[in-house]
Protein backbone atom coordinates (compact mmCIF):
# COMPACT_ATOMS: atom_id res chain seq x y z
CA UNK A 1 0.00 0.00 0.00
CA UNK A 2 3.22 2.11 0.79
CA UNK A 3 4.34 1.95 -3.01
CA UNK A 4 0.38 2.79 -4.03
CA UNK A 5 0.34 5.99 -1.68
CA UNK A 6 4.15 7.04 -2.77
CA UNK A 7 3.05 7.08 -6.35
CA UNK A 8 -0.10 9.01 -6.08
CA UNK A 9 1.27 11.36 -4.13
CA UNK A 10 4.15 12.04 -7.39
CA UNK A 11 1.68 12.11 -9.87
CA UNK A 12 -0.11 14.79 -8.03
CA UNK A 13 3.07 16.41 -7.09
CA UNK A 14 4.12 16.79 -10.81
CA UNK A 15 0.85 18.76 -11.71
CA UNK A 16 1.58 21.00 -8.84
CA UNK A 17 4.84 21.61 -10.41
CA UNK A 18 3.15 22.87 -13.46
CA UNK A 19 0.91 24.55 -11.70
CA UNK A 20 3.54 26.61 -10.00
CA UNK A 21 5.34 27.36 -13.38
CA UNK A 22 2.71 29.86 -13.95
CA UNK A 23 4.16 32.44 -11.91
CA UNK A 24 7.32 32.05 -13.51
CA UNK A 25 6.66 32.69 -17.05
CA UNK A 26 8.69 29.54 -17.33
CA UNK A 27 9.20 27.51 -20.76
CA UNK A 28 6.73 24.27 -20.59
CA UNK A 29 9.04 22.71 -23.86
CA UNK A 30 12.11 23.08 -21.72
CA UNK A 31 10.73 21.55 -18.67
CA UNK A 32 9.23 19.11 -20.39
CA UNK A 33 12.83 18.41 -21.98
CA UNK A 34 14.91 18.07 -19.05
CA UNK A 35 12.73 16.28 -17.84
CA UNK A 36 13.02 13.33 -19.99
CA UNK A 37 17.10 13.69 -19.35
CA UNK A 38 16.20 13.47 -15.56
CA UNK A 39 14.12 10.61 -16.44
CA UNK A 40 15.96 8.71 -18.49
CA UNK A 41 18.69 9.17 -16.61
CA UNK A 42 17.09 7.15 -13.31
CA UNK A 43 15.64 4.84 -15.21
CA UNK A 44 18.99 3.26 -16.56
CA UNK A 45 20.52 3.81 -13.25
CA UNK A 46 17.35 1.88 -11.24
CA UNK A 47 16.48 -0.66 -13.99
CA UNK A 48 19.78 -1.19 -15.45
CA UNK A 49 18.30 -2.09 -18.74
CA UNK A 50 20.52 -4.13 -21.31
CA UNK A 51 20.72 -1.98 -24.28
CA UNK A 52 22.44 -4.88 -26.42
CA UNK A 53 18.81 -6.83 -26.18
CA UNK A 54 17.47 -3.78 -28.58
CA UNK A 55 17.18 -5.14 -31.74
CA UNK A 56 15.80 -3.69 -35.26
CA UNK A 57 12.62 -6.71 -34.55
CA UNK A 58 11.33 -4.67 -31.63
CA UNK A 59 8.24 -3.00 -32.26
CA UNK A 60 9.94 0.08 -33.07
CA UNK A 61 7.23 1.79 -35.06
CA UNK A 62 4.92 1.35 -31.51
CA UNK A 63 7.98 2.96 -29.97
CA UNK A 64 8.39 6.02 -32.48
CA UNK A 65 5.15 6.23 -31.69
CA UNK A 66 4.73 6.89 -28.11
CA UNK A 67 8.35 8.66 -28.07
CA UNK A 68 6.52 11.30 -30.08
CA UNK A 69 3.01 11.14 -28.03
CA UNK A 70 4.40 11.61 -24.46
CA UNK A 71 6.44 14.97 -24.72
CA UNK A 72 3.20 16.10 -26.80
CA UNK A 73 0.98 14.85 -24.57
CA UNK A 74 3.05 16.39 -22.01
CA UNK A 75 2.51 20.18 -23.34
CA UNK A 76 -1.29 19.95 -23.17
CA UNK A 77 -0.82 18.59 -19.58
CA UNK A 78 1.18 21.79 -18.66
CA UNK A 79 -1.17 23.95 -20.73
CA UNK A 80 -4.25 22.55 -19.19
CA UNK A 81 -3.25 22.49 -15.46
CA UNK A 82 -2.03 26.00 -16.24
CA UNK A 83 -5.82 27.16 -17.75
CA UNK A 84 -7.78 24.63 -16.09
CA UNK A 85 -6.39 23.79 -12.96
CA UNK A 86 -5.26 20.80 -11.37
CA UNK A 87 -8.41 19.17 -10.15
CA UNK A 88 -10.02 19.28 -13.81
CA UNK A 89 -6.42 18.23 -15.64
CA UNK A 90 -6.12 15.16 -13.46
CA UNK A 91 -9.43 13.84 -13.70
CA UNK A 92 -9.35 14.00 -17.31
CA UNK A 93 -5.77 12.26 -17.15
CA UNK A 94 -7.70 9.78 -15.05
CA UNK A 95 -10.51 9.26 -17.08
CA UNK A 96 -8.54 8.68 -20.35
CA UNK A 97 -8.62 4.85 -19.04
CA UNK A 98 -11.91 4.73 -21.08
CA UNK A 99 -10.21 5.18 -24.66
CA UNK A 100 -8.46 1.98 -23.99
CA UNK A 101 -11.04 0.15 -22.51
CA UNK A 102 -13.43 1.11 -25.22
CA UNK A 103 -10.95 0.02 -28.00
CA UNK A 104 -11.27 -3.38 -26.33
CA UNK A 105 -15.24 -3.40 -26.95
CA UNK A 106 -15.01 -1.53 -30.57
CA UNK A 107 -11.47 -2.99 -32.12
CA UNK A 108 -10.58 -6.21 -30.44
CA UNK A 109 -14.44 -7.27 -29.21
CA UNK A 110 -13.93 -7.88 -26.21
CA UNK A 111 -17.29 -8.91 -24.38
CA UNK A 112 -18.46 -6.16 -21.88
CA UNK A 113 -20.71 -6.81 -18.62
CA UNK A 114 -23.39 -4.20 -17.36
CA UNK A 115 -20.88 -3.23 -14.81
CA UNK A 116 -18.66 -2.16 -17.15
CA UNK A 117 -21.19 -0.58 -19.60
CA UNK A 118 -22.89 1.66 -16.77
CA UNK A 119 -18.71 2.45 -16.05
CA UNK A 120 -18.32 4.16 -19.16
CA UNK A 121 -21.91 5.62 -19.34
CA UNK A 122 -20.95 7.51 -15.73
CA UNK A 123 -17.84 8.49 -17.08
CA UNK A 124 -18.97 9.91 -19.83
CA UNK A 125 -21.29 11.92 -17.81
CA UNK A 126 -18.49 12.85 -15.73
CA UNK A 127 -16.39 13.84 -18.09
CA UNK A 128 -19.24 16.28 -19.51
CA UNK A 129 -19.68 17.93 -16.15
CA UNK A 130 -16.12 17.86 -15.09
CA UNK A 131 -14.97 20.33 -18.23
CA UNK A 132 -18.47 21.95 -18.21
CA UNK A 133 -17.35 25.74 -18.53
CA UNK A 134 -17.38 28.51 -15.90
CA UNK A 135 -18.54 31.42 -17.28
CA UNK A 136 -16.55 33.98 -15.25
CA UNK A 137 -13.33 32.07 -16.28
CA UNK A 138 -11.87 33.74 -19.31
CA UNK A 139 -9.27 31.73 -19.32
CA UNK A 140 -10.98 28.15 -19.75
CA UNK A 141 -9.78 26.00 -22.25
CA UNK A 142 -11.56 22.77 -22.42
CA UNK A 143 -9.78 21.33 -25.35
CA UNK A 144 -6.54 20.70 -23.26
CA UNK A 145 -7.95 18.38 -21.00
CA UNK A 146 -10.06 16.86 -23.58
CA UNK A 147 -6.62 16.63 -25.62
CA UNK A 148 -5.04 15.36 -22.42
CA UNK A 149 -8.04 12.61 -21.97
CA UNK A 150 -7.45 11.27 -25.65
CA UNK A 151 -3.70 11.89 -25.35
CA UNK A 152 -3.16 9.44 -22.33
CA UNK A 153 -6.06 7.22 -23.60
CA UNK A 154 -3.94 6.19 -26.99
CA UNK A 155 -0.73 6.13 -25.27
CA UNK A 156 -1.93 3.73 -22.50
CA UNK A 157 -3.13 1.80 -25.53
CA UNK A 158 0.05 1.56 -27.17
CA UNK A 159 1.71 0.28 -23.52
CA UNK A 160 -0.36 -2.32 -23.14
CA UNK A 161 1.03 -3.30 -26.88
CA UNK A 162 4.58 -2.73 -25.32
CA UNK A 163 3.85 -5.21 -22.86
CA UNK A 164 2.61 -7.86 -25.20
CA UNK A 165 6.61 -7.88 -26.45
CA UNK A 166 7.88 -10.04 -23.67
CA UNK A 167 11.08 -10.96 -25.91
CA UNK A 168 12.22 -7.52 -24.09
CA UNK A 169 12.07 -6.30 -20.33
CA UNK A 170 9.00 -3.99 -19.93
CA UNK A 171 12.10 -1.57 -18.42
CA UNK A 172 14.10 -1.69 -21.33
CA UNK A 173 11.28 -0.20 -23.81
CA UNK A 174 10.37 1.78 -21.26
CA UNK A 175 14.07 3.37 -21.38
CA UNK A 176 13.87 3.17 -25.30
CA UNK A 177 10.56 5.57 -25.52
CA UNK A 178 12.35 7.80 -22.74
CA UNK A 179 14.82 8.13 -25.17
CA UNK A 180 12.86 8.57 -28.19
CA UNK A 181 11.14 11.37 -26.26
CA UNK A 182 14.21 12.76 -24.94
CA UNK A 183 15.20 13.29 -28.94
CA UNK A 184 11.90 15.01 -29.92
CA UNK A 185 11.54 17.26 -27.00
CA UNK A 186 15.25 18.50 -27.55
CA UNK A 187 14.31 18.65 -31.05
CA UNK A 188 11.93 21.18 -30.10
CA UNK A 189 13.82 23.40 -27.67
CA UNK A 190 16.45 23.43 -30.65
CA UNK A 191 14.38 24.68 -32.86
CA UNK A 192 13.00 27.37 -30.44
CA UNK A 193 16.73 28.32 -29.61
CA UNK A 194 18.04 28.93 -33.25
CA UNK A 195 14.65 29.83 -35.17
CA UNK A 196 12.49 31.79 -32.30
CA UNK A 197 15.41 32.99 -30.47
CA UNK A 198 14.17 31.42 -26.98
CA UNK A 199 16.65 31.46 -24.39
CA UNK A 200 17.82 28.36 -22.20
CA UNK A 201 16.66 29.10 -18.89
CA UNK A 202 18.38 27.83 -15.39
CA UNK A 203 15.00 28.10 -13.72
CA UNK A 204 13.07 25.81 -16.69
CA UNK A 205 15.97 22.83 -16.18
CA UNK A 206 15.07 23.23 -12.05
CA UNK A 207 11.70 22.54 -12.80
CA UNK A 208 11.97 20.15 -15.27
CA UNK A 209 14.91 18.04 -12.91
CA UNK A 210 11.51 17.99 -10.41
CA UNK A 211 9.03 17.13 -13.04
CA UNK A 212 11.78 14.06 -14.11
CA UNK A 213 12.53 12.94 -10.84
CA UNK A 214 8.49 13.02 -9.84
CA UNK A 215 7.47 11.04 -12.92
CA UNK A 216 9.67 8.64 -12.99
CA UNK A 217 8.68 8.09 -9.22
CA UNK A 218 5.06 7.67 -10.36
CA UNK A 219 6.19 4.83 -12.74
CA UNK A 220 8.55 3.51 -10.37
CA UNK A 221 6.34 3.19 -7.46
CA UNK A 222 3.21 2.36 -9.41
CA UNK A 223 5.56 -0.72 -10.93
CA UNK A 224 6.29 -1.78 -7.73
CA UNK A 225 2.57 -1.63 -6.45
CA UNK A 226 1.39 -3.86 -8.77
CA UNK A 227 4.11 -6.43 -7.81
CA UNK A 228 2.98 -6.08 -4.71
CA UNK A 229 -0.94 -7.20 -5.53
CA UNK A 230 0.26 -8.96 -8.51
CA UNK A 231 -3.04 -10.90 -7.53
CA UNK A 232 -5.33 -8.44 -7.28
CA UNK A 233 -4.15 -5.34 -9.98
CA UNK A 234 -7.41 -4.13 -9.49
CA UNK A 235 -6.56 -2.47 -6.25
CA UNK A 236 -3.56 -1.02 -7.94
CA UNK A 237 -5.45 0.38 -10.94
CA UNK A 238 -9.03 1.67 -8.47
CA UNK A 239 -6.46 3.05 -6.02
CA UNK A 240 -4.24 4.87 -8.15
CA UNK A 241 -7.23 6.60 -10.27
CA UNK A 242 -9.59 7.37 -7.64
CA UNK A 243 -6.76 8.58 -5.53
CA UNK A 244 -5.32 10.79 -7.95
CA UNK A 245 -8.50 12.40 -8.52
CA UNK A 246 -9.44 12.85 -4.96
CA UNK A 247 -5.39 14.36 -4.18
CA UNK A 248 -5.86 16.66 -6.87
CA UNK A 249 -8.62 17.73 -6.26
CA UNK A 250 -7.60 18.87 -2.38
CA UNK A 251 -4.87 19.74 -4.00
CA UNK A 252 -6.61 22.20 -6.11
CA UNK A 253 -9.47 23.92 -4.68
CA UNK A 254 -7.48 24.31 -1.18
CA UNK A 255 -4.24 24.93 -2.16
CA UNK A 256 -4.57 26.92 -5.56
CA UNK A 257 -8.48 28.07 -4.89
CA UNK A 258 -9.59 26.62 -8.38
CA UNK A 259 -13.03 27.57 -8.59
CA UNK A 260 -15.09 24.53 -9.19
CA UNK A 261 -19.01 24.67 -9.60
CA UNK A 262 -21.39 21.94 -8.30
CA UNK A 263 -21.71 20.54 -11.61
CA UNK A 264 -17.58 20.42 -11.57
CA UNK A 265 -17.93 18.51 -7.94
CA UNK A 266 -20.74 16.41 -9.02
CA UNK A 267 -18.42 14.86 -12.10
CA UNK A 268 -15.49 14.28 -9.71
CA UNK A 269 -18.02 12.24 -7.77
CA UNK A 270 -19.19 10.19 -10.85
CA UNK A 271 -15.78 10.11 -12.04
CA UNK A 272 -15.14 7.90 -8.73
CA UNK A 273 -18.13 5.84 -9.06
CA UNK A 274 -17.78 5.46 -13.08
CA UNK A 275 -13.75 3.64 -11.81
CA UNK A 276 -15.62 1.76 -9.03
CA UNK A 277 -18.29 0.04 -11.54
CA UNK A 278 -14.90 -0.56 -14.17
CA UNK A 279 -13.15 -2.23 -11.09
CA UNK A 280 -15.87 -4.21 -10.25
CA UNK A 281 -16.54 -5.46 -13.43
CA UNK A 282 -13.17 -6.87 -13.66
CA UNK A 283 -14.23 -9.48 -11.76
CA UNK A 284 -17.52 -10.30 -13.49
Amino acid sequence: MLFLILSILCSVTVGIIFKITRKYNSNPIQIIAFNYVIAIALCYFTFSPNLEEITADAPWNIYVTVGVLLPVVFFFLAASIKTMGIVKTDAAQRLSLFIPILAAWLIFKEEFNSYKVIGLIVGFIALLFILRKQTENSENKWIYPALVLLGFGFIDILFKQIALYTTLPYTTSLFVVFGISLVIAVGIVLYGIIIKNDKLNIKNLLFGAGVGIFNFGNILFYLKAHKAFSENPSTVFAGMNMGVIILGSVVGTLFFKEKLSKINFAGLFLALIAIVFIVFSQFK
